[in-house]
């Protein structure tokens, strides 16, 4: 699980175009200023490339935080 989270970190960094990101299990979109609609969209994205994934928009509409997306990884991922 911990190079899930080294993996979405370094995601959430370019997305955000912040170094001093640190994603824990915990953070929501309230955390980060810049985390907008269409930079949730540009996230979701990355993530399902990063991850060999593919989310529902359903899915993606339920996430409350990381932990959340973390465990939706681990289900729809050929690479996590």
């Amino acid at each position: 699980m911990d190079e899930i989270y080294t993996r979405l970190n370094a995601v959430f960094r370019e997305i955000f175009d912040d170094d001093r990101i640190i994603v824990t299990p915990d953070l929501t979109a309230e955390d980060i200023s810049e985390w907008d609609s269409l930079n949730h969209i540009r996230l979701m994205l990355a993530v399902q490339k990063t991850f060999g994934a593919k989310f529902a928009a359903a899915e993606i509409s339920n996430l409350k935080n990381v932990a959340d997306l973390v465990k939706l990884i681990q289900a729809k991922s050929v690479a996590a």
